[in-house]
């Protein structure tokens, strides 16, 4: 299939920049997106290319194809458009997610039972079994 320059740099550095790409089954969407404007079947063809060269791994799930860039991907795609190393997916860049707190950060509540807490138990079965009146015995 031939694909302008134009829509295969389009599609080309939407991929490298997220480092992930949806595509729905449908050849007929005049429109992939509106971050891509190319037409759907020339994305999905592209994506098929670079997963039978090994530069996407894909999964297909309810008549969607989802897009994975592999090591060898990022490598071709930053020689093809000609991006410094330093450059990199945002699936590879770390998140500055702020952490749950601790519980020594939270002080020393205490959830539970106080220390003087004995419980019993009979040891004969839950539910009335093993009832000492006879029921059923």
């Amino acid at each position: 299939m031939f694909i302008t320059k134009k829509n295969r740099l389009a599609v080309y550095s939407y991929l490298f920049k997220e480092g992930t790409l949806v595509a729905k089954k449908d050849g007929w969407l005049a429109k992939h997106s509106d971050a891509i404007p190319v037409p759907n079947l020339e994305v999905l063809s592209l994506m098929k290319s670079f997963t039978s060269k090994g530069y996407t791994r894909e999964t297909f799930n309810w008549q969607y194809h989802y897009f994975y860039l592999t090591n060898s991907g990022i490598e071709y795609l930053r020689q093809y458009l000609a991006l410094p190393a330093d450059i990199v997916p945002a699936t590879l860049k770390a998140s500055a997610a702020p952490r749950a707190p601790t519980r020594e950060a939270e002080g020393a509540k205490k959830t539970g039972p106080d220390g003087d807490f004995k419980p019993e138990f009979s040891g004969e079965g839950g539910f009335g079994r093993g009832r000492k009146d006879g029921y059923r015995a």
